[in-house]
């Protein structure tokens, strides 16, 4: 981890070319790396040897972002897939397998649900949602005896419920599992969970990252705190000999660095959700204006927020930044930085009034997107969230009029002018 104050992590960390070398990251854009010698090629392949053979396990331009993301997150490794879902199994399905168990807010992103509650299911692992807001008794109850995990994320999408960070980790802690957080919406320049007891972080790196909807991604952090010599009953997979690799033990082997490169060895080698080398380019370029960005949506959203509640055809806003919101106080706590550039609202017409008024939208599109420079909206009951029924929608935090409204960084003005004329 660097020095420098994050602003200056954001544009100098993960890549420092050496005398003569390019300033600007490089594009590896190649599946192979070429060995004179057979006898370190077959060392790389039994991890005794640290090296580039092949893009789907590690490449050159994805390492680089990757570090980069690690340093302004505050861990140890780093590893980048090819989408946030793909972040979001692997991360999981890591420490976690067949006859296992995982617990989760409920305040979760809609495709995030379904991968827990079902997909991973089918696997052989279940999960237990509980409501983020839950005393610590309701919390601690959740938990069996097979419990793997406990995941949350930061700013919830779209309920925009603030997590209790330090209660979640808390819990997961005294439970002897780790706290994985999808910190997507705040990013590291608003919240580092890290900091708050969070042991593994993820991100889709297709939102604020990227921030200009040109390519999908995900990346997972890994803090290095904890300790799964500790509980290596519970975690096999990295305190146990791997046949794979001819009996290694990551944990011995690697480390605090255990976690990433089991996911790196096993998961990305059998399953191949690697990020292109390609789409690592273009992501690091996001990363470089991130601490610019964050700050604009930030303050276009809260001005936003503002103007829909004062609003007379507006029946509620949520916005964690917003004076009086329900998750004001904890984001003052753990979203320092200010929280995000998403809102929530709904109209007094309800789901109707809000279709017809997104329709009505001129400047701001309806894409099945958030958090890119562009403000847009979307309708979850009807699209990212489609597929839960109404119990899983109230309980994910969706009400059936609920308007996802991602604000952008284009002049402030003119953002409230096309809601003003569609509302008319």
């Amino acid at each position: 981890m660097s020095d420098f104050r994050i602003e200056t992590k954001c544009i100098q960390s993960g890549y420092e070319p050496g005398n003569g070398e390019p300033r600007v990251l490089p594009i590896y854009q190649s599946t192979t790396y070429r060995y004179t010698s057979s006898e370190q090629m077959g060392r790389l392949f039994d991890l005794e040897e640290s090296g580039y053979f092949y893009t789907r396990l590690q490449n050159p331009t994805n390492d680089a972002v990757a570090a980069k993301i690690c340093d302004l997150e505050g861990g140890v490794a780093a590893m980048l897939t090819s989408s946030g879902q793909a972040a979001s199994f692997y991360s999981i399905m890591n420490i976690a397998g067949a006859g296992d168990h995982i617990v989760c807010s409920s305040a979760l992103y809609g495709g995030t649900y379904n991968l827990y509650a079902h997909t991973i299911k089918k696997m052989g692992v279940d999960a237990t949602f509980v409501d983020p807001d839950c005393t610590s008794e309701e919390l601690d109850a959740a938990f069996q005896d097979n419990t793997k995990a406990v995941f949350g994320e930061t700013i919830a999408n779209p309920a925009l419920t603030v997590l209790d960070l330090e209660k979640f980790a808390k819990a997961a802690h005294a439970h002897g599992v780790p706290f994985i957080v999808d910190n997507t919406f705040a990013t590291p320049i608003n919240c580092r969970p890290i900091e708050w007891g969070a042991d593994i972080v993820i991100h889709s790196t297709t939102k604020y990252m990227d921030g200009h909807a040109a390519c999908v991604g995900g990346a997972i952090v890994d803090s290095g705190n904890f300790d799964w010599e500790a509980y290596g009953e519970k975690f096999k997979g990295l305190t146990t000999p791997d046949e794979t690799y001819h009996g290694i033990v990551y944990t011995q082997k690697f480390g605090k660095k255990a976690y990433i490169t089991k996911a790196t060895a096993q998961l990305m080698r059998d399953l191949g959700s690697i990020q292109s080398p390609q789409n690592a380019f273009l992501l690091n370029i996001g990363l470089e204006t991130l601490h610019l960005r964050m700050a604009r949506h930030c303050e276009n959203a809260l001005a936003a927020a503002k103007y829909l509640k004062n609003h007379e055809k507006v029946a509620w806003v949520s916005y964690p930044s917003l004076p009086g919101d329900k998750y004001y106080e904890r984001a003052q706590k753990y979203l320092q930085g200010g929280s995000c550039g998403v809102l929530t609202f709904g109209l007094k017409g309800g789901r109707s009034a809000a279709v017809e008024m997104m329709d009505k939208l001129k400047m701001v599109a309806i894409v099945t997107h958030v958090a890119d420079a562009r403000s847009c909206v979307l309708h979850p009951a009807s699209h990212t969230h489609r597929q839960m029924n109404e119990k899983e929608l109230l309980e994910a935090g969706v009400q059936p009029d609920l308007i996802r409204f991602s604000v952008g960084i284009e002049n402030i003005e003119d953002i409230i002018a096309d809601i003003e004329q569609a509302m008319l």
